[in-house]
């Protein structure tokens, strides 16, 4: 097969952000199959623009790894500015993405993922001009997050955004979605052909015995009990109930240290923040690529999973969380829902309220008060990843879904 993705957040392994889709195409290529990837020009977690290609080809290709190829389109440089701006570079990529897909041949399959939902239209598009099925998946219900957390407010974009919504629902060949809780949501709105593909990890990129020396010492904080978020600094985050769990910890707790790993909108802001309330036991640091995720995590003693206390965040399954698993470490998980269901199934971390900032630290004061509980917890997550959310074993259930789409389209040919 050859399939097509058009991905605006589209990360390799070599890059920091979700790689989701750097190891599918990898697992893809590996049963060979060929992957061509349409992203993006600029780092949709840092908003900088990406490195330039170390050659030049025929439709900008700038890497080629086996049998994935990856295509940078142009977009504007406006992720970290306001919602109209980052419409902008929304809509650019849709049109540059459209535009070197018609000139991507003999393809068998187009696959369109959101957020932003802007490029599915995109990747319906071209199948329909290329007389091809359409994968829609979902990894967010974007706008609905996005209105819930107050992001979008126009009434007029509110409303064209849930029209373009119902409309690739219900035109895509087949829809995935990457949580269980969003199962419900789109076929509400009109999918047909809805299967679970979830996020999980890849556990042979981990090694739960590594004591995190090297990056602990490298950053200072090899004699604390080190609590780790690694992801997005984004209004979703919450982060800030994070800074004042801080607070509270530095009287009752000060051997432990909470380490912000990664980059976004609000960096910044949650930076200042730290500073003007002295936080001592706070770290920043900038984001790493998956091919470092490994060493970072492994420095940590618990990790954290942290959502703003909305309802519609009960539907996630934040890929964070199956990292932390794969690299053998509790989770501090304050995102209730599906994904506390899968926390709580695996013994393998403890749930805190989500927008409380003393249960957070309550939490935190008991894992860190029973390094081994905590320890046995980390490998517990563990192996209920290798059996239920392995990276492989997941990439085999979107094959089946590939190829069914492919063998149906052939037949009504």
């Amino acid at each position: 097969m050859h399939i097509l993705l058009i991905h605006q957040a589209f990360a390799a392994l070599d890059e920091p952000g979700g790689t989701r889709h750097d190891e599918f195409a990898r697992c893809l290529a590996a049963r060979g199959h060929l992957v061509t990837i349409i992203t993006s020009k600029v780092s949709y977690l840092t908003g900088a623009p990406l490195p330039l290609p170390q050659f030049s080809e025929k439709m900008g290709a700038d890497k080629e790894r086996g049998r994935v190829m990856v295509i940078r389109a142009y977009t504007c440089h406006a992720l970290h500015k306001s919602f109209v701006h980052r419409v902008f570079s929304f809509v650019s990529f849709m049109a540059s993405s459209f535009f070197i897909g018609l000139g991507v041949r003999n393809v068998d399959v187009v696959w369109g993922t959101s957020p932003p939902i802007f490029q599915g239209f995109t990747a319906w598009l071209l199948a329909r001009l290329k007389r091809l099925p359409v994968l829609f998946e979902v990894r967010d219900l974007w706008p609905q997050f996005a209105i819930a957390v107050g992001v979008l407010r126009n009434p007029l974009l509110i409303k064209l955004s849930l029209w373009l919504e119902r409309f690739l629902y219900r035109r895509a060949d087949q829809v995935i979605v990457n949580s269980p809780g969003y199962v419900s949501h789109v076929r509400e709105r009109g999918a047909r052909f809805v299967d679970l593909v979830p996020n999980g990890a890849d556990p042979h990129m981990f090694d739960p015995a590594d004591d995190g020396h090297a990056f602990r010492s490298a950053n200072g904080i090899k004699d604390n009990f080190v609590v780790l978020y690694a992801g997005a600094h984004g209004m979703s985050n919450d982060l800030g109930v994070v800074l004042e769990s801080a607070c509270l910890l530095a009287g009752s707790r000060p051997e432990v240290r909470i380490v912000f790993l990664g980059d976004g909108k609000e960096k910044a802001a949650l930076q200042e923040q730290a500073a003007r309330l002295g936080l001592a036991n706070v770290l920043f640091l900038p984001p790493v690529p998956k091919t470092g995720m490994a060493a970072a995590l492994a420095g940590a003693d618990a990790c954290l999973a942290i959502l703003k206390p909305l309802d519609e965040y009960k539907t996630t399954f934040p890929n964070k969380v199956f990292d932390y698993m794969a690299a053998g470490r509790p989770v501090v998980l304050a995102i209730d829902g599906v994904i506390r269901q899968v926390v709580e199934a695996a013994g393998c971390g403890v749930f805190a309220q989500p927008g409380d900032p003393a249960a957070l630290a309550a939490v935190i004061q008991t894992l860190a008060a029973d390094p081994g509980r905590s320890r046995k917890m980390g490998l517990s997550g563990r192996e209920y990843l290798e059996e239920h959310f392995s990276r492989d074993k997941i990439a085999q259930k979107l094959m089946g879904v590939l190829y069914e789409m492919v063998r149906l389209k052939r037949n009504t040919v």
